[in-house]
């Protein structure tokens, strides 16, 4: 059987705050049995012609003084219409500076405090199936939501003595989309729990059967 194909698109040239080096080898290891991962910085890859030949796509892009191109734009939405999956991670809400990719993802970046010891607590779902309640380092995103997204919400983390949301999932067109807020660096990827999430959230949104 011909293994699932993903694309990982982020930034290697010049990153701000979260360099795709490191975090695509943490990435291509903990998916290395569900599928292959090929990795870029090149966004014409969000071009229709591009994405139509994989299973999943996974943003980690950071694009806080830019944004992608109408043509990008349209490429990425109509993947996912149509059927494709789409992960995207912590920084990758920047893409959500388009307002038709906001909608897509189900929110945008509103800021955070300092990076910093977090909490975090899961509700049951395939994607959190295991994982439970956990202790991380992490930048706590705060999200403005868009209304028009029934979103099911996956991970929250405590912050001020409230839960915030950290992770959602729903369906938009044919395609299913995951956003996990952790990610802020690479030994964030080393942690069992997101290991866990980041797997069973590309099973999810590529559609991969479980193996029983």
């Amino acid at each position: 059987m011909d293994k699932k194909k993903c694309l990982l698109i982020g930034e290697y040239t010049h990153p701000r705050f979260h360099p795709l080096q490191g975090v695509d080898k943490q990435i291509s290891h903990i998916l290395n049995d569900l599928m292959t991962v090929q990795c870029t910085e090149n966004k014409k890859m969000l071009l229709s012609e591009n994405l139509s030949g994989y299973d999943l796509c996974i943003a980690y892009n950071e694009l806080w003084n830019e944004s992608v191109s109408p043509q990008q734009t349209a490429g990425l939405l109509s993947y996912v219409a149509g059927g494709g999956g789409l992960i995207v991670l912590h920084t990758g809400v920047s893409l959500g500076n388009r307002n038709e990719l906001a909608q897509l993802i189900g929110a945008r970046f509103a800021g955070h405090p300092p990076y910093g010891p977090l909490e975090f607590r899961t509700r049951e779902h395939d994607i959190t199936e295991g994982v439970g309640s956990f202790a991380l380092e992490e930048e706590p995103y705060r999200y403005e939501f868009d209304p028009f997204t029934e979103k099911t919400v996956l991970l929250e983390f405590e912050a001020g003595g409230q839960w915030w949301p950290a992770g959602w999932c729903h369906s938009y067109g044919l395609g299913r989309v995951v956003y996990l807020m952790p990610g802020h660096h690479e030994p964030t990827f080393r942690h069992p729990a997101v290991h866990t999430l980041l797997l069973q959230a590309a099973t999810w949104a590529a559609r991969i059967p479980l193996r029983k």
